[in-house]
């Protein structure tokens, strides 16, 4: 049975330093999505409909990741990726200050060989374990993010926005503005970690700044 490695394939971009902000360029992966939105007052830890997400995403992580390894003609098995989120309110950006209008795509990273009719057949199976919204929404697409900024932050969600802050000052310091997504993945488990422990990567899409500025002014 063949196995993908895919932390270490993809170390640059799952396992970066705390010490610094990198520049990097993510090419096209595979993920299961679901969109959605933080409900009003609310946060992510006890959003509904977000941890309903997340059940889902695993359901169907795991579900693919064993429809590889068992079948029949050329097995492949591969570690379920993080959980991973984009942010964005109506208004663009988004501001951790500001809980009760964030927006969301709750996403996990597949491997290349996961076809439609794999994804479309696990799909079922989740229907019938995890009936719901969540089920009906999860959907299988690829995602180019390009060219980023991106650091681990180390510590509580709480404790974001300073990193944050280092991620822009990076960015305009290398001629570059934010743009796109605020872009998180989470391996650390908030229910088992301590907050001061948690790891978190921040990444967030960045273009040059002169082109920026034009796209803000169209």
């Amino acid at each position: 049975m063949k196995t993908l490695d895919l932390r270490r394939e993809l170390k640059p971009l799952y396992a970066p330093s705390a010490r610094r902000v990198e520049l990097i360029r993510v090419p096209k992966f595979k993920f299961v999505m679901i969109d959605g939105q933080i409900e009003p007052g609310a946060m992510p830890g006890v959003s509904p409909e977000f941890q309903a997400a997340i059940g889902a995403l695993y359901g169907m992580a795991f579900t693919l990741k064993f429809m590889s390894k068992l079948r029949p003609k050329n097995p492949i098995d591969y570690p379920v990726m993080a959980l991973e989120a984009l942010w964005w309110t109506k208004a663009g950006e988004f501001d951790l200050a500001r809980p009760g209008a964030w927006k969301w795509t709750a996403m996990m990273l597949l491997p290349a060989h996961i076809t439609p009719a794999m994804f479309e057949q696990a799909r079922r199976q989740l229907r019938q374990k995890r009936p719901g919204p969540a089920a009906e929404k999860v959907r299988l697409e690829s995602f180019r993010e390009g060219l980023c900024v991106q650091t681990m932050h180390i510590g509580p969600y709480a404790a974001e926005p300073e990193t944050i802050a280092r991620m822009k000052d990076f960015a305009r310091e290398h001629g570059y503005v934010p743009c796109g997504r605020h872009h998180e993945i989470y391996l650390g488990n908030p229910l088992r970690a301590r907050p001061e422990r948690l790891k978190t990567i921040l990444r967030h899409p960045v273009a040059k700044a002169a082109a920026g500025r034009r796209g803000a002014e169209s």
